[in-house]
């Protein structure tokens, strides 16, 4: 299974110590150039990088479809433009991404997405956390991890918490 992931779920869950999840689910994760740099720099805001960069299953691999990777970064963040052109380069079984406009271009060429949300469902299905709100609480209140009033509800909600 390949899969590619943007900035926001590899640095949220660094931030709240919940990393290893990803390792967990997906075994081995693939991030463009950006993507490290962007992570890479939280250490500038003193994020522990440690649990990161000993992370094996995490790989750098470089996009090569220039061309695209300029035409959507004149949507989107870089670090989101070269992780959807990596995506479609290896033809990734998932791309990992929060952001709700990187969201709907991936789905608009063809990419199956999961953000934190999913992941956390995906974590607590599979027996890695018990509860999913602690997890969900940290992201919002250290990470700075927006969401929705109503779908942070209907997500507790749906892992019966």
């Amino acid at each position: 299974m390949i899969i590619v992931s943007n900035t926001s779920p590899i640095s949220n869950l660094l931030i709240v110590g919940q990393l290893e999840l990803l390792q967990h689910i997906y075994q081995q994760v693939v991030i463009p150039p950006t993507v490290d740099q962007e992570v890479r720099a939280l250490q500038t805001f003193g994020i522990d990088l440690t649990i990161y960069i000993s992370a094996t299953w995490i790989s750098v691999q470089i996009p090569t479809d220039v061309l695209l990777i300029d035409t959507l970064k004149n949507e989107l963040d870089d670090g989101e433009a070269e992780a959807i052109a990596l995506a479609l380069q290896l033809k990734a079984d998932r791309l990992l991404i929060d952001e709700r406009l990187g969201r709907l271009v991936a789905t608009q060429h063809g990419l199956n997405i999961t953000g934190i949300l999913g992941i956390l469902r995906t974590a607590k299905v599979l027996g890695l956390i018990s509860r999913v709100k602690p997890i969900l609480d940290d992201l919002v209140q250290q990470a700075g991890f927006w969401v929705d009033q109503a779908l942070y509800e209907q997500m507790l909600k749906d892992v019966g918490e």
